[in-house]
């Protein structure tokens, strides 16, 4: 489903701060497979993704989805194929929009723009549907503006939009990061809910270590632009936190000192 071919990303080329984000990355994910991506402060976990989504366009390298080429594609041409969630829970939904207006954006993602009655009751009630499954007495709230609604709801809202129309691929940017942990957790496992086991084809970025080992079926961490670890479903069996920082410290030759990683 997704394949990158020896993408390289550099920032301020030529200049003294010159910055080489990612360097000579390879990596394929099967359709459904569901990838956790970890790594320090500047590892290029967000540059990763937003090379994918087509907010940077690569140096050097191939990106190709579903078989076709996206490398140059800017990135409202790829929208209809790729969703993305955010670490602010913002960032994903229409704040000053209601519950009901935001699920109808996303349901007409890729469509052509008609002149048609903006929400019929057919489309409230597949809402309605939708949102009894996250749990959260949205479905009640289908005129409420999603601005009033909390963090963890907004980001549940965002993770559905996502999924009414299946994408290709889905890009998770540290989704959980801005939420206590109870909320987080709930998240998480809408997550799981909403896309694991929905096989949606997907690369989620953590700074939480044991997420990465416990969701999904493949771990690859990054270090300095590179992937120096790939771990598939077979390999994390019985893999630790302790463990891993172990290979992490194997593959770099560097100790493993990113706060947000080892205090998560």
């Amino acid at each position: 489903m997704l394949h990158i071919s020896n993408l390289y990303k550099i920032f301020n080329y030529g200049e003294v701060n010159e910055k080489i984000a990612l360097q000579n990355i390879n990596l394929r994910l099967a359709a459904g497979e569901f990838v956790t991506v970890i790594g320090g402060n500047g590892a290029g976990k967000s540059t990763l993704l937003n090379c994918i989504a087509g907010v940077y366009i690569p140096d050097q390298g191939t990106i190709h989805l579903d078989g076709r080429e996206i490398t140059r594609l800017p990135d409202y041409q790829r929208a209809a194929s790729i969703c993305r969630i955010f670490q602010d829970p913002m960032t994903g939904t229409a704040a000053s929009m209601t519950v009901e207006e935001n699920l109808a954006l996303a349901l007409r993602r890729g469509m052509k723009r008609r002149l048609v009655r903006a929400i019929t009751e057919k489309e409230r009630k597949l809402f309605r549907d939708k949102l009894a499954r996250l749990e959260l007495g949205l479905e009640y709230r289908l005129t409420t503006p999603v601005k009033l609604l909390s963090g963890g709801q907004r980001q549940a809202l965002a993770l559905l939009m996502a999924t009414l129309v299946r994408p290709k691929l889905a890009l998770l940017d540290e989704h959980t990061a801005s939420l206590d942990p109870k909320t987080a957790l709930r998240v998480l496992e809408l997550t799981r809910t909403l896309f694991e086991k929905e096989n949606i084809t997907t690369l989620m970025i953590t700074h939480n270590m044991e997420q990465a080992l416990r969701m999904g079926t493949r771990l690859i961490m990054l270090h300095e632009g590179k992937i120096i670890l790939d771990v598939n479903d077979g390999e994390r069996e019985g893999l630790t936190v302790a463990k891993l920082i172990e290979l992490f410290h194997a593959a770099s030759g560097e100790k493993l000192q990113n706060d947000r990683l080892l205090l998560a």
